[in-house]
């Protein structure tokens, strides 16, 4: 009975909330900023990944609708101002067509045509860039969380030698406290560091997705400005 009493208080000083207890303040900042992160990574991953899947099928539906529509105008003073990725590259190009050929002046086809380009392009690029935003934070979390882990992990250790050196004992009792917090410390790094990598690489293929499907998307509409711009 009282040897199971014993192992019952061992387990329990070794769950994770008696390993934050018993920690030093150095490595209960370590673990709290290690949580933080792994939360603060999470919510991107949420977010990020919900944002991303609606930016790419509303942006599919939008194509798809440019190229049922006759009338392009139509379509630019309709779908065209939604705030969808594909729609502000529609948008880019048509403002820029609108400027080139509207002028009651003669229309330079070809410096006409190199502008569409660049707006479109640029729009595009602008896009890319407002999704891929947080991205940097989870390649961040990703390659720092082991090493803050890491050095939770080494100042545990070294508090733990510190221990057996004012006991003179050497005993599992008196080592392994402190190897386990330190030990939990790595353990959180790693808890946050490998979601954000994984997340990291998925999120940045579906803007890699997206950037593609705006730059074809671009590029058929360059090409049906530029047969309009022969009949200007």
């Amino acid at each position: 009975m009282m040897q199971e009493v014993a192992v019952a208080a061992s387990t329990s000083a070794m769950s994770p909330i008696a390993l934050f207890l018993q920690a030093d303040i150095v490595v209960k900042a370590v673990m709290i900023g290690l949580l933080l992160a792994s939360i603060w990574t999470w919510t991107i991953i949420l977010s990020g990944s919900m944002a991303l899947n609606k930016a790419y099928k509303a942006s599919k539906a939008i194509e798809a609708d440019f190229w049922k529509s006759e009338d392009i105008d139509k379509f630019y003073e309709g779908p065209g101002r939604q705030d969808v990725p594909a729609s502000k590259v529609f948008s880019a190009g048509v403002a820029e067509w609108r400027r080139s050929v509207r002028t009651g002046k003669p229309v330079d086809r070809d410096g006409t045509r190199a502008r569409l380009a660049n707006a479109m392009s640029s729009a595009a690029g602008a896009e890319i860039d407002r999704l891929s935003d947080r991205l940097n934070i989870l390649a961040t979390v990703g390659s720092v969380t082991p090493f803050v882990g890491l050095f939770g992990t080494v100042w545990g250790i070294m508090r733990s030698f510190t221990d057996i050196a004012a006991s003179q004992n050497t005993s599992l009792g008196v080592v392994a406290p402190g190897i386990a917090e330190a030990l939990f410390a790595t353990a959180l790094g790693l808890f946050a560091a490998i979601p954000a990598v994984i997340a990291y690489n998925r999120l940045l293929h579906k803007v890699g997705k997206i950037e593609g499907q705006l730059h074809r998307f671009g590029d058929a509409l360059h090409m049906t400005l530029s047969r309009e711009l022969e009949r200007a």
